[in-house]
């Protein structure tokens, strides 16, 4: 039987919006309402955070939760779940970014149920991008996509640029929320890190750059990632 286990990696220190995960949203921690409903989809044996930090691996414990600390330093969260990953007992890893706190049991269970086919190593979630200022915007990573779903290239720059001006083009922004093989996730903790991901700061690069593929699944609504102050307060609206 196929073991699929999530984990959240989650950072204190966050470059933008310091101690976003800690923020109180709505009557509990951003971290909280990930852990929650990540464990409230019902579709995984086992739920983790995986963390740097004594204040957050104590926010989830002393809820009941499960924490995992992080033991060396790590470049990207796909690295630090890795490092937790080791030595538990997993087929299928998801790593669900801390920051998403209104996690839902579709999008993730479409994710895993491209593994049904068992040429899959790695797999994650986009979502159609329709207004200008935000496929412009760097913040917002796009994805462009082949005939069969599977990822081309990741970037904060607007891909497809729209050249030929008379077509209609669709939009992904990529969701940083990926499923793993769990020899793929090992694998790409002992690459080094590649020139596209380092110039763009996208970690998934690194699978494409080593020639594995990404396959990509839509979802309609993932809610806001808490990534500055203002997207806090969206998200409290979206709480209401």
């Amino acid at each position: 039987m196929t073991k699929i286990g999530a984990f959240i990696p989650a950072r204190y220190a966050a470059t933008r919006f310091p101690a976003k995960l800690m923020q109180v949203l709505g009557n509990k921690s951003v971290i909280r309402h990930t852990y929650d409903n990540t464990k409230a989809t019902g579709l995984f044996d086992e739920v983790y955070v995986v963390t740097d930090s004594e204040i957050i691996y104590n926010e989830i414990t002393a809820h009941g939760g499960k924490a995992i600390m992080s033991v060396r330093e790590h470049e990207s969260g796909s690295d630090r779940i890795a490092e937790a990953v080791e030595k538990v007992d997993i087929d299928i890893v998801v790593n669900v970014q801390g920051d998403e706190p209104f996690v839902k049991r579709e999008p993730l269970e479409k994710l895993l149920a491209v593994f049904s086919d068992p040429s899959v190593q790695v797999a994650s979630l986009m979502q159609v991008l329709t207004i200008p200022t935000l496929i412009q915007d760097p913040n917002y990573v796009k994805v462009a996509i082949d005939k069969n779903n599977n990822a081309l290239f990741f970037s904060r720059s607007v891909i497809p640029f729209p050249r030929a001006t008379d077509l209609s083009i669709t939009y992904y922004e990529h969701i940083g929320v990926y499923a793993f093989k769990k020899q793929a996730l090992l694998d790409f903790t002992h690459w080094p890190m590649t020139p596209l991901e380092a110039a763009e700061k996208i970690e998934c690069l690194r699978y494409l750059e080593n020639g594995v593929s990404i396959k990509m699944v839509v979802t309609e609504y993932m809610g806001v990632e808490i990534d500055t102050p203002e997207d806090l307060i969206k998200a409290a609206s979206l709480l209401k």
